[in-house]
């Protein structure tokens, strides 16, 4: 092999190292200011004879912009629904306190009477969420977390 070829070789290999880090060091970037939604649980605890029950559902939310909000949604599975961003829009708010200046904590709380309960399909049920940043950036997960529903 020439010395000109090695050379040229070389010189390419570390030329496209040089652009594959800058794509790294981009993405990387990008996904630091990317809309988050992490640290979910969702917690389900049926009416007693002398308590409502619960649905409480939580989650930490981030971007580099902060939090403006999060819509929260919880369907059967059994339902067969399947929400869009849209149909989220009109969703109930989870209450959101700020942790910084980049993430807040969201709880969504729904008391249940034993009514309710008794309405309710039993089995799998999931969340749905769309995350909203003081930017105007969304995040929607369609199944963020799922609970089960028993009597």
């Amino acid at each position: 092999m020439s010395k000109r070829v090695l050379v040229s070789s070389i010189v390419g290999v570390v030329a496209l190292g040089g652009v594959a880090a800058a794509g790294l060091a981009i993405a990387s970037t990008e996904t630091a200011k990317k809309l988050t939604v992490d640290n979910t649980s969702a917690r389900y605890v049926p009416p007693s004879a002398d308590l409502t029950g619960s649905l409480t559902f939580t989650a930490d939310v981030r971007d580099d912009s902060g939090i403006r909000g999060l819509k929260v949604l919880a369907w059967p599975a059994s339902s067969g629904l399947d929400p869009t961003a849209t149909e989220m829009r009109s969703t109930e708010n989870a209450t959101c306190k700020s942790t910084s200046d980049t993430a807040s904590r969201c709880t969504y709380t729904l008391k249940v009477t034993k009514a309710e309960a008794a309405e309710l399909a039993e089995g799998t049920w999931h969340i749905s969420t769309l995350a909203t940043a003081k930017d105007g950036d969304t995040e929607f997960t369609p199944r963020t977390s799922e609970f089960t529903v028993t009597r």
